[in-house]
């Protein structure tokens, strides 16, 4: 099994140094920057599997960092933020992380959330609650689900918006999957985390609500209702 690469920015040398260690303890490779710009460089030279950014760091923050990452691949990304309540997070969110970590953090609860991570970004599986019945035009057999203009391919991992392709992330692409097996019907955001995120623990749904929000912008923003109260749903 081919050994996970981790690319670490932070600025703190005594965090550095001692989350590296935990995570090589945890069979990870890790490459530790202790800026922005060297972690680019490094990004584009080593291409990790995933990377881990504090939002504070000098030369290039890890928002903006994150951002570029996003430009240039799909690798997951988490961030690291000092504050649970920062604005720091929703905009490390709306620049293209998967998921945050709050600091002071346990290394065991980062080694979690970097694996759960990395399960959604390998793990292709489809719709888990069986597909929809529709009469628009779908295809189950071939697991093509269509939605007016919006084509979800459940097995080749595409979509497509009036015949364009949309490019979702591996979180909005299981995002998109989970709505679109049950369309009509709401999900709650803490059943979205525990399918999308692999919470089995009440986790923040901002990280849900971000992520609804970033792929309405992609696959159209009426697509997914919001009912007050309880969650979202795909249109049917």
């Amino acid at each position: 099994m081919a050994e996970t690469h981790v690319l670490f920015v932070e600025d703190d040398d005594v965090i550095r140094e001692a989350t590296t260690l935990a995570l090589e303890r945890d069979g990870f490779v890790v490459t530790a920057m202790p800026d922005g710009l060297s972690g680019l460089e490094s990004f584009r030279a080593n291409r990790p599997d995933i990377a881990l950014l504090d939002v504070m760091v000098p030369g290039m923050d890890g928002v903006s960092l994150c951002r570029r990452i996003r430009d240039e691949s799909t690798v997951p990304v988490i961030m690291l933020s000092a504050r649970a309540d920062s604005i720091d997070v929703v905009l490390g969110l709306e620049a293209g992380a998967d998921d945050y970590v709050t600091k002071p953090f346990d290394g065991s609860v980062l080694v979690a959330r970097i694996r759960a991570v990395l399960r959604r970004f390998d793990h292709s599986g489809g719709p888990q609650n069986g597909g929809p019945n529709t009469d628009n035009g779908s295809d189950p057999e071939r697991g093509v689900l269509s939605f007016g203009d919006l084509e979800v391919d459940t097995e080749g991992m595409e979509v497509r918006r009036a015949g364009a392709a949309v490019a979702l992330t591996p979180t909005e692409m299981r995002l998109l999957l989970e709505f679109s097996s049950a369309p009509g019907t709401v999900l709650s955001r803490d059943r979205l985390l525990e399918r999308v995120w692999d919470y089995d623990w009440g986790g923040d749904t901002r990280v849900v609500d971000v992520h609804v929000q970033r792929l309405r912008t992609k696959i159209g923003q009426d697509r997914i209702e919001t009912v007050r109260g309880f969650g979202y749903k795909l249109k049917a």
